[in-house]
């Protein structure tokens, strides 16, 4: 069974809500208060990108819960101004805000998978998944 919920992303205040709705739902299927955290680390990451860089986009949530496994799946999508070098911003400590340069890296190491695509001009899709064991 998979259920799916989302929020959009327009305000700092939306990060706040993707954030709960991402540890509301890693909860419910059952991950414990670190991966909670590590979940809820990396949507706050993705959105404030959105937030950021494309001023609007979504954050959807997955859980996924079948007889042979047990996910959620973050999916940021966005029609910015799409990424230039992906390889660039993958690298540790990249930053084009000023920031810490955590971003994708750090959402690569909470996650257990990461894939992005982005088209310049048309917007990014990033996702994010990480696994109950």
């Amino acid at each position: 069974m998979a259920s799916k919920s989302s929020v959009e992303i327009i305000t700092e205040w939306d990060i706040v809500a993707a954030r709960q709705l991402g540890r509301n739902e890693a909860k419910a299927l059952g991950f414990g208060t670190v991966d909670q955290a590590r979940i809820t680390t990396a949507i706050s990451e993705l959105a404030r990108n959105i937030y950021l860089y494309a001023n609007i986009g979504r954050i959807e949530i997955e859980r996924v819960d079948t007889e042979t496994e047990k996910k959620i799946v973050v999916t940021a999508t966005d029609q910015g101004p799409g990424i230039h070098d992906i390889r660039k911003v993958m690298e540790e400590g990249y930053s084009t805000s000023g920031g810490v340069g955590a971003g994708l890296p750090g959402v690569k190491r909470l996650m257990d998978s990461l894939e992005v695509q982005s088209v310049i001009g048309e917007g990014t899709t990033i996702r994010a998944e990480k696994w109950l064991r």
